[in-house]
């Protein structure tokens, strides 16, 4: 039994968190030994993770007095690599942005990857500079294999890292369809089924990668028109008031309604009538495969991926006027789904994908 290890931040409410568990119980069931390193054991995904996988707590001390701080984190990292040193068969940094996730790949196997979330260069707003220095700080000239979640976050990597380019793959996210249905199913309070068409955006209320403002626009004008409609929101973040302000300026709370972080969104999927995406980068959208399998309609901006859209879905430029046109004609004419989702079919191209990640 080959024994993998996945190293993270922690395993609160996010895309990369909700991928992270349902990448390890799937390899779990699969047939492999797992070990999961966070650096805060935390999170409201922590239930949900199988009760096989063992998990480490690997934190950097955050003393206020410099000296005494790189001195204890000396000593961790040494009693780290003196327990852990290459004694797995594959080790991966999956949450990007840990330091010490990085660290802890690179220690537990010589074969060891560093997963991408995102399209970084659109992150970092096309400045190569900040892109280099984020990823020469989690030592990526040192894995053996990096892996991406979409086209797009590849290539804007191999245009800034070129001669990283034979070590760089695809991998989408694992999806745990028949959780997802099931968990569909139970009953919310909140909010009930209407008969008025019901948009939904689920996501973090970050206005830099979500521009949620584009749909609070576009329902200001489809107000104008008078138009029936509601949006529902799932999510918090660190624009959350600014959005709820912008709502109460354009009079709107009676078309928008904020219900904040939910463990479960998908009796909200239920209810509603099609999804709505408004960023202006992702990874792999998550709500996308959600979408899917609920046999949800999504309206979305043209962010990665979005060609697995076409018979599910309208995709439209990052405009606001492009999605109130889009969101307008849901609402007069509806959208038929002619291209249905095989979920086993999905997850059995990735599980051939990640087996060849996997061997060394």
């Amino acid at each position: 039994m080959k024994k993998l290890l996945f190293a993270a931040y922690n395993l609160d409410l996010g895309g990369i968190e909700t991928s992270l568990v349902t990448l390890t119980n799937y390899l779990l069931e699969h047939g492999y030994d797992i070990t999961l390193v966070l650096e805060k054991k935390e999170g409201v995904f922590l239930d949900k993770i199988s009760p096989n996988i063992k998990i480490i707590e690997y934190a950097p001390a955050n003393d206020k007095n410099i000296l005494i701080r790189k001195f204890k984190n000396i000593i961790k990292r040494f009693k780290f690599i003196k327990q852990y040193k290459n004694k797995f068969d594959f080790s991966a940094s999956f949450a990007t942005y840990s330091i010490p996730a990085s660290f802890v790949a690179r220690t537990c196997s010589k074969n060891n990857a560093l997963w991408g979330h995102a399209d970084y260069l659109i992150l970092y707003n096309n400045n190569e500079k900040q892109m280099k220095d984020f990823f020469n700080e989690r030592k990526v000239t040192k894995f053996k294999k990096i892996i991406f979640v979409s086209e797009e976050g590849k290539n804007s990597f191999i245009k800034v890292f070129p001669k990283l380019k034979d070590k760089v793959t695809v991998c989408n996210n694992l999806i745990n369809d028949k959780r997802i249905i099931n968990k569909s199913e139970e009953e919310i309070k909140d909010i009930k089924k209407e008969n008025v068409v019901t948009f939904l955006n689920v996501g973090r209320h970050d206005e830099r990668q979500k521009k949620l403002t584009r749909i609070i626009d576009a329902a200001e004008q489809l107000k104008k028109d008078s138009k029936k409609f509601r949006i529902v929101f799932i999510g918090d973040g660190p624009d959350n008031k600014m959005y709820k302000d912008m709502v109460k300026e354009k009079n709107l709370e009676d078309k928008i309604v904020f219900l904040g972080r939910k463990k479960n969104p998908y009796p909200y999927y239920r209810i509603s009538d099609c999804v709505v995406l408004s960023s202006d980068y992702e990874g792999y959208p998550v709500v996308f495969l959600e979408s899917f399998i609920l046999n949800k309609p999504i309206i979305t901006t043209d962010v990665s991926d979005y060609e697995q859209i076409e018979g599910r879905g309208i995709v439209v430029k990052k405009e606001e006027k492009e999605l109130y046109k889009a969101m307008k004609d849901f609402i007069e004419t509806g959208y038929t789904i002619t291209k249905k989702f095989d979920a086993n079919e999905y997850n059995k191209n990735i599980f051939n994908t990640l087996k060849e990640i996997i061997k060394e």
